[in-house]
């Protein structure tokens, strides 16, 4: 079973690989803007399991242009985003992670089709405060996306997001969070 799903796993992404000839965020557009909500979940995997939701939430404004990463299409954005905390739960009390941040990032296409796209991200910025969570200003950010185009203009996003200061404090328990958002291309 495991060689059938590895052998299926790489039929899927060689037919379906990004190439830098399309650029699968913004086809022919120069320019892009994306609006994303998140629900927060405490976990200080890379990857976080949706097993406990917490009143933590992620409001992410971002401005992207077209790049490629090696010849594979990409985009490259400036982030703004606020996060929401409410109340207590788990042991922390998430009213104290109500901070904005600014990150640069880049997202990676991965494989993509006439109408979806896989990608993968890496950001690095600064929360306006550092806390106990974190324990530091320096974001490192790690982002699992998939895409789908409503036509050439329009695209829907749903999105893992895991934000980290890479252990460069004592504390490093992480944000994470499952969302969904919109761009749009001009």
């Amino acid at each position: 079973m495991k060689k059938i799903a590895i052998s299926l796993c790489t039929l899927i992404f060689a037919t379906c690989a990004a190439y830098a000839d399309t650029n699968p965020f913004m086809g022919e557009y120069k320019n892009q803007i994306a609006f994303n909500i998140g629900q927060g979940v405490n976990s200080g995997f890379l990857i976080p399991p949706p097993t406990q939701l917490v009143p933590f939430y992620l409001l992410h404004i971002q401005y992207s242009q077209p790049t490629t990463f090696f010849k594979i299409p990409a985009r490259q954005s400036i982030n703004i985003g606020q996060t929401l905390g409410f109340g207590r739960k788990y042991g922390w009390d998430w009213d104290q992670y109500t901070i904005p941040m600014i990150f640069l990032s880049e997202d990676i296409a991965l494989a993509h089709g006439d109408n979806w796209y896989f990608s993968t991200g890496v950001g690095v910025g600064l929360q306006a405060q550092q806390n106990e969570r974190l324990g530091a200003k320096l974001l490192l950010q790690f982002k699992l996306i998939g895409g789908y185009k409503i036509n050439e203009k329009w695209a829907i996003e749903i999105f893992i997001q895991h934000f980290s200061n890479a252990n460069t404090a004592p504390e490093n328990h992480s944000y994470a969070f499952y969302g969904a958002g919109f761009t749009y291309n001009f």
